[in-house]
């Protein structure tokens, strides 16, 4: 006579898949969460400080300056970056080394010597050297003689005393550090415009000139729109840091979030109040900018082969 148990029987455990469930919790954003609380909390409390209260109403009047700096430089500095990574790709050896020697001497300098020289030395020389040019042309008078037998007086005098009654003072500081942050990021930004033009294979180029294409065709067609793909989330990048560096245009006397609160802090002396806001408010615009690039490369990694 044969007995049989039937014993249930456990699923085991699939040891792969418990520890691909560990690594993603040990990759889960937790810093993220700890920091959004500390954040929270931080505001919580603050709103119930007067001073603090007080500090924030002087720091947030220069957060639209911030932006509207930050926004105009960058979108000055994205033209400018891609037009320097297409002249870099010329075959022409002049063209070429102009744009690296640009290139070049532009990384090379840090961004605050950057801000302080095109603000406060080439721009209010070349104002200089327009008043002397409008000077020459106060009293000047250019006739055009056209067939016919007929002619016309061209009196450029106008022009001329506008541009000889221009003055420094008349070009705003804010202008001026809108122009020195997109000379300094436009070198950055064409060699991350480049690696993307590079990261594209050279026989796609070949088989659409193949097929009778320009070579703008085959860039505006081809290329670019597989390389935005690849250079978005490094421009993202590079955004947030433009951002955190426009705080240098307070230098200028310009009123974004760091002159505010400087101004504040000095008039005031009440330094750890403001120094904490404006971290703060820095923070949270960041880390809002770097959750928003972070959910653009995934939204661009979808449906991917990893």
């Amino acid at each position: 006579m044969t007995v049989s148990y039937n014993t249930p029987t456990t699923p085991r455990v699939n040891p792969q898949k418990r520890n691909i469930m560990i690594q993603k919790l040990t990759r889960a954003p937790w810093w993220l969460l700890v920091m959004a609380l500390g954040i929270i909390v931080f505001i919580v409390w603050a709103s119930r400080d007067t001073t603090y209260v007080s500090v924030w109403d002087a720091v947030r009047e220069g957060i639209w300056t911030t932006i509207w700096i930050s926004v105009t430089a960058y979108a000055l500095a994205l033209v400018l970056g891609l037009l320097i990574a297409l002249l870099r790709r010329s075959s022409n050896i002049f063209i070429y080394q102009a744009v690296t020697f640009y290139v070049e001497l532009v990384r090379g300098i840090p961004t605050l010597v950057l801000v302080y020289y095109l603000a406060l030395a080439l721009i209010p020389q070349i104002i200089l050297n327009i008043q002397d040019l409008g000077s020459s042309f106060e009293h000047l008078v250019v006739t055009f003689n056209v067939t016919g037998g007929w002619s016309f007086d061209l009196d450029l005098g106008r022009v001329g005393s506008r541009m000889a009654n221009f003055e420094t003072r008349d070009f705003p500081n804010a202008n001026r550090a809108i122009i020195a942050l997109a000379v300094s990021y436009s070198a950055f930004l064409s060699e991350v415009f480049r690696a993307g033009l590079d990261s594209i294979s050279i026989g796609q180029r070949e088989a659409a000139r193949s097929l009778g294409m320009t070579r703008w065709q085959v860039m505006r067609f081809i290329v670019l729109p597989q390389a935005i793909r690849v250079i978005l989330p490094p421009l993202g990048n590079d955004f947030i840091a433009m951002l955190k560096e426009s705080s240098l245009v307070s230098v200028l006397g310009v009123t974004d979030i760091t002159r505010r609160g400087i101004t504040r802090a000095t008039g005031q002396f009440v330094f750890f109040p403001v120094y904490n806001i404006m971290a703060i408010t820095y923070l949270v615009m960041t880390l809002s900018l770097s959750m928003a690039v972070k959910l653009l490369e995934m939204y661009l990694d979808r449906g991917q082969d990893r």
